[in-house]
């Protein structure tokens, strides 16, 4: 009598040996890669809308770049004392005011925000109508620039001595 039973069941455990030990673990780690890079496309397909999103809003502040650069003068990065210095010079000898004295400077921060504040104490000689023109300069100026402070004296006839605290915003 022939084996053929004997060999079928023994070839028949053999390949559900093989399944489960070889080719299921195989599959599996298949599905859970296909898991993973169907994860990754979705993740992959979020960045290039975002990276899309970016490309049009920077597509439209380009629309923006003057009225931003008005901003950038009116609250500069960082507080140039000479630039403001060489400014408040040529507006007051503009106005017809001579800068007779500057007062030391004090830069100091806003506790919640990132607007730094810089206050100037000057001594401006001149008439009435012409420091109405420097105040004026002041006024039109794209920094953003508050009088805080004025005072006068005359010591000498048609002519006046303003006392000035300004402060200067910046970032």
């Amino acid at each position: 009598m022939k084996k053929y039973p004997f060999y079928t069941i023994i070839f028949f455990s053999f390949s559900l040996l093989l399944i489960f030990v070889l080719i299921l673990p195989t599959y599996q780690d298949l599905t859970s890669l296909r898991k993973k890079i169907s994860e990754k496309e979705a993740e992959l397909e979020i960045q290039e809308k975002y990276f899309q999103e970016l490309q049009k809003i920077s597509e439209e502040l380009k629309n923006y770049e003057i009225p931003l650069s008005k901003i950038d003068s009116a609250l500069p990065l960082k507080p140039s004392l000479p630039e403001l210095l060489n400014f408040i010079q040529k507006a007051s000898s503009q106005s017809g005011l001579s800068l007779k004295e500057i007062g030391q400077a004090s830069t100091f921060s806003v506790e919640k925000e990132k607007i730094k504040e810089t206050k100037l104490d000057l001594v401006l000689v001149g008439s009435y109508s012409d420091f109405k023109n420097f105040l004026s300069v002041l006024e039109k100026s794209a920094r953003i620039i508050e009088v805080e402070n004025i005072s006068f004296s005359t010591p000498k006839e048609g002519s006046f001595n303003f006392i000035l605290t300004i402060k200067v915003y910046s970032y």
